[in-house]
């Protein structure tokens, strides 16, 4: 007889045999990186050769769109429609990567395939997004499996192919397929747990706003011999002006940027006794960097941060003895919904005139990922927690938002569905740079979690819409 406990088991042997891990070589092994050109056909080739196959098996209707603006990538669209009384979940990955970045594995290493070191498997796309969205159709697959070919509720996906671009077209496109999409809730898989060990609930992701800051004082260089300690370095400027935005010790100092209440209750509740790390080497908490008086979960999953993301001034490669005539920062804020990002450039123009620095140009403002949240005491959301803590055994922690960014504001805004984000990887991954990987534990727990929510989905009990 068909059981929860049938299905786990059978989720467990799928990965304890090497068969997802299997699969997911030959996921990872296609190229399709949306950051380099040329990879366009590797793009299509992930999603109309690896998943559209797989999708087929399992009794969806598989539709690949073009993407509503040009040049950007596809956009899969599939439904799983078993009948209209019955519980309509959206779930949500992306089939592209980021840069391969080929030249900067470690020895022994390669993106495009996957190697086992240990509890670690390394490959572009391991962790971010092909580990995650192929964990949580094998768990699908599992139950399916052990229901005898039926699920118990309506399923559709959507899987983008331009997410590590910004998702530019996505919201086009969920809004001319707003009715077909039409859901009761989100659950689906990105970004890292708090740590390795803790499964995690994410009910949004901070909003990421990017500007240039720009000190462009001559047309070009002169001799530094002739004129340094004369004329003014751009980069000296440049400096300053970043000093007056940011302390030393990492707090933000134009507090149009904040919340304006601080952290709201329900999120410093939600927060409390969460951890936060294990990043391995791949960076340190320092504990007195950033925010004052927040603990750790606080300062990124209930604050914004600010961060330079490139600066330059000359040409470092190929330094000459002259004083540079501009200088550029590249910079960003996370930030939660609790801030206006609309306050953000006039705030900072204000202030740096304030500071004396009328001189800093801003330029290219602007929004590449709104903030979502979802209240985290939502009963879908509360929902979840119970499932996987029935199939996992241990708590679960749920966090207002991820510290990273993902595109909910999307579903929110056109399908008003709430946000359920279930993480299967950690913030040591390395998954924009060299070396990504996916850790073996975490991973086989997303899959028994996911195979649990997709059994639990089809029994009585959901939450109302």
């Amino acid at each position: 007889m068909a059981s929860r406990d049938g299905a786990l088991a059978r989720a467990r042997t799928v990965f304890d045999s090497n068969a997802f891990r299997d699969h997911l070589a030959r996921l990872v092994a296609i190229p399709s990186t949306s950051q380099d050109p040329g990879h366009e056909a590797d793009v299509q080739h992930y999603l109309k050769d690896a998943i559209r196959p797989w999708l087929d098996r399992m009794g969806f209707s598989v539709e690949i769109h073009p993407n509503p603006v040009p040049g950007f990538g596809p956009i899969l669209l599939a439904e799983r429609l078993e009948g209209p009384n019955r519980p309509t979940i959206l779930t949500y990955g992306h089939g592209d990567t980021v840069r391969g970045l080929d030249d900067q594995w470690r020895a022994g290493l390669t993106p495009w395939q996957l190697t086992v070191e240990g509890d670690r498997w390394y490959a572009r796309g391991a962790a971010d997004n092909k580990g995650q969205h192929a964990l949580n159709l094998t768990a699908l697959e599992t139950v399916l499996t052990e229901r005898g070919g039926m699920l118990g509720f309506n399923l559709k996906l959507v899987l983008e192919t331009s997410e590590e671009r910004g998702s530019t077209g996505l919201r086009a496109f969920v809004a001319e397929q707003a009715d077909r999409l039409a859901a009761d809730v989100l659950i689906a898989s990105d970004g890292p747990r708090v740590t390795p060990e803790v499964p995690t609930i994410a009910t949004g992701t901070r909003g990421t706003y990017h500007f240039d800051l720009v000190v462009d004082l001559r047309p070009g260089g002169v001799h530094s011999g002739h004129w340094g300690g004369l004329t003014t370095d751009p980069a000296i400027i440049l400096a300053h002006a970043l000093g007056t935005i940011m302390d030393r010790n990492g707090k933000i100092l134009v507090r149009d940027w904040l919340p304006a209440n601080g952290v709201p209750a329900a999120v410093r509740a939600v927060l409390q006794g969460c951890p936060v790390g294990g990043g391995g080497e791949a960076a340190s908490i320092d504990p007195e960097w950033g925010e004052p008086d927040l603990t750790p979960a606080e300062k990124i999953y209930g604050w914004n941060s600010f961060i330079v993301l490139a600066m330059q001034s000359g040409r470092t490669e190929n330094s000459v003895n002259a004083v540079a005539p501009n200088a550029r920062a590249h910079c960003q804020i996370r930030y939660t919904v609790d801030a206006d990002p609309a306050a953000f450039e006039p705030g900072l123009r204000l202030h740096l005139v304030e500071q004396g620095f009328s001189q800093v140009r801003i330029d290219n403002a602007g929004i590449r990922m709104p903030a979502s949240r979802t209240d985290p005491a939502h009963p879908w959301v509360r929902w979840t927690a119970a499932s996987m803590e029935r199939s996992l055994g241990k708590r679960v922690q749920v966090i207002p938002n991820s510290s990273g960014g993902l595109p909910g504001d999307v579903f929110v805004d056109y399908l008003g569905v709430p946000l359920v984000w279930i993480p299967h990887s950690y913030n040591g991954c390395k998954q924009h740079g060299p070396d990504e990987h996916l850790l073996a534990e975490p991973a086989r727990e997303g899959l028994a979690a996911y195979t649990g929510i997709w059994w639990d989905l089809g029994e009585p009990g959901t939450p109302g819409p």
